[in-house]
This record gives structure tokens, sequence and C-alpha cells, in this order.
């Protein structure tokens, strides 16, 4: 059964409902183009494959990651039984899950204690949704029957305690904070002293989204990793970059620079129904061997979702999909 046969189904369908609707923008803008060649009559040729190049550059998937997956599709034995780019479609397909799947079984769940607290540290410049997202995961996490605790660790960005807090106040989770521009080290520390006294399942860590020097960043998140790490075994149990999708690859820039800084295990990608391209889920994947753990789909407090990459490449071709 090929990839566009699993989405017959009106169940397969109706679960990646959010993707599809998320990604209009993406599917209409740069694969826009990849549907209108698939359609096309256009022998396999030189020229197709640089089409195909310029189209996956212009998604945002990535120099490097293209010209990696443009040679391993023109190598791969199946092109050589097809004439034209219809046929091409499934290989394609096939490639873009094995950018991310890279012969793993990638998990995008959160790595929760099955006991006791699990801490979750967010990572990110100012700009890219963080603490929106924070307040979107704790929702996600309460409908999940979990009680969530927030830590309004960014100190330093004018307004930030507020927005938690107000945040806190929408989904219904208590929030813990210092005055502005005290350590964020210890108003983390007061956090899981009330996260342990009250028995919160999760505690969800806002940090500062400064980068004027990597130096500092790495010091300071250093510091907020050892205290957490002092106080809850195996802490932090998860520590996610939150990106931007509309920034491209300024996000993979970013991506660098808290990579190189910490020790990050997952990335939530904010805005996805907002950017014409939502390559860089490849791109990331490729280039980091860093899982996406959740997307952004939408600004409603429901509309970050579990990131499923069967779901993702449905959102990228769900016209052609429910066409055929």
């Amino acid at each position: 059964m090929g990839f566009f046969d699993i989405f017959k189904s009106k169940a397969k369908k109706e679960a990646a409902k959010k993707y599809r609707i998320g990604m209009e923008k993406t599917r209409k803008g740069a694969f826009g183009r990849l549907a209108a060649l698939f359609n096309s009559n256009k022998q396999i040729t030189d020229e197709l494959f640089d089409e195909l190049e310029e189209i996956f550059v212009m998604a945002d998937i990535g120099v490097d990651t293209v010209v990696k997956f443009i040679d391993e599709l023109r190598s791969d034995v199946r092109i050589k039984g097809i004439t034209n780019a219809a046929s091409l479609q499934p290989i394609v397909v096939d490639k873009m899950f094995d950018i991310y799947l890279k012969g793993e079984i990638v998990n995008s769940n959160l790595n929760l204690n099955k006991n006791g607290l699990s801490v979750i540290l967010f990572v990110g410049v100012n700009g890219t949704g963080k603490t929106t997202t924070i307040a979107k995961v704790a929702h996600k996490l309460k409908s999940e029957g979990k009680k969530v605790l927030l830590a309004a660790g960014d100190t330093f960005r004018a307004g930030a305690i507020e927005q938690l807090t107000i945040w806190g106040e929408r989904v219904g989770c208590k929030v813990v904070s210092g005055p502005e521009k005290s350590d964020p080290s210890s108003v983390i520390f007061d956090a899981i002293k009330v996260a342990k006294a009250e028995n919160y399942d999760v505690l969800l860590c806002d940090t500062a989204g400064r980068l004027q020097t990597k130096v500092n960043l790495m010091k300071e998140l250093e510091k907020i990793k050892r205290v957490i790490g002092r106080e809850v075994e195996n802490a932090p149990q998860d520590t996610l970059l939150v990106i931007d999708a509309t920034t491209g690859q300024n996000g993979l820039s970013q991506a660098q620079a808290f990579i190189e800084a910490t020790d990050v295990s997952g990335v939530v990608l904010t805005k996805l129904d907002g950017t014409a391209k939502g390559g860089i889920v490849l791109a990331i994947r490729d280039k980091y061997n860093i899982p996406i753990k959740f997307v952004g789909l939408g600004e409603n407090v429901t509309d970050l979702e579990y990131f499923d990459i069967e779901k993702y490449i449905y959102g990228l071709f769900a016209d052609m999909i429910d066409e055929d």
C-alpha cells in the first residue's frame, strides 16, 4: 500500500484534519509547484531534477539536505523504470520519510516520568512564541490528566512574567515567579519546591531568549540545568527548543546556537500555519538529528499538535491525495 492510499480512509483524514487546514499556505506555496510538477507530463531529465532541487530549496528544506536528497533520488534504482514526473511522486514521498525517520523509530512524545515530578525546560529566542507554547503544552497535558505547574524563568524580558501569569490563568495553571531581573535559577528552584510539596506531575519552565553571546547563554542554561538536576533525578526530562517556522533558514541558525549551548532533546515548531514554505521540519531533523515534538497549526490554545510525520506529509500533499 502506497502512502497516498493510507489517507483514503475517512478516519485517517479526520485524524489529520488540523494538518490539512493548518498547512494550507505551505501546500499552496512552495509545495504547490511540486504538485504541479507531479501533475505534468514532463520527462525524467536533468532539468527536471534541477527544478525539483529549486522547489525544495525554496521550501526551506535547506541546501545541504536538498543536495543530498536529490543525489539519492537520482541514484534510486526505481528511477530507471519510470519515464515521467507523475511516476516520480511516490519515490519523492518515500525519500521525505527517509530524511525524517533515518531508519529509526522517532518518538515525538514528551519524556515524562511515570512516577514523580517531570521537569520540561523551554529555550529559544524572543518572538518565537515560547511563552504561548508553554501555555499550550500545559493545556494539552492538563487535558491528558496531568497536574501542571509553570515557572516564569524569563526574568529579563519586560512583560514576560506578566505574560506567563495571564496565560496561566487562561489555562488554569499556577505560576511561580520572582521579581524582574532576579536569578532565573532561583525562580525555578522555588517552583520545584512548590511542585514537590503540592504533588505536581509536570513543571514547565520558561527561560530568557537572549542571544547576546553564546557564552552567557551557555552559562545561564548550565546553571538552570544544574539546579534542576540537583533537585529532581534525571531532570530536565526534556529541553525543548522553540522555533518560529516563518523565520525559515534563520530558524536553523537559532537552532545551531542553542544546540551548541545546551542539550536540546526536541523542537517545537510554532506558526507552521503561517508559512508558505514549511520544509524546515525536514531540515532540522536532517541537520541536527533532533525530533520535532510539537507543531503549532493555529492561534488557539488547542492548535498545538504532537508532531506526526505521516500527518505532516499528508498536510503537504492533501489536495493531491483527496483528488485521487
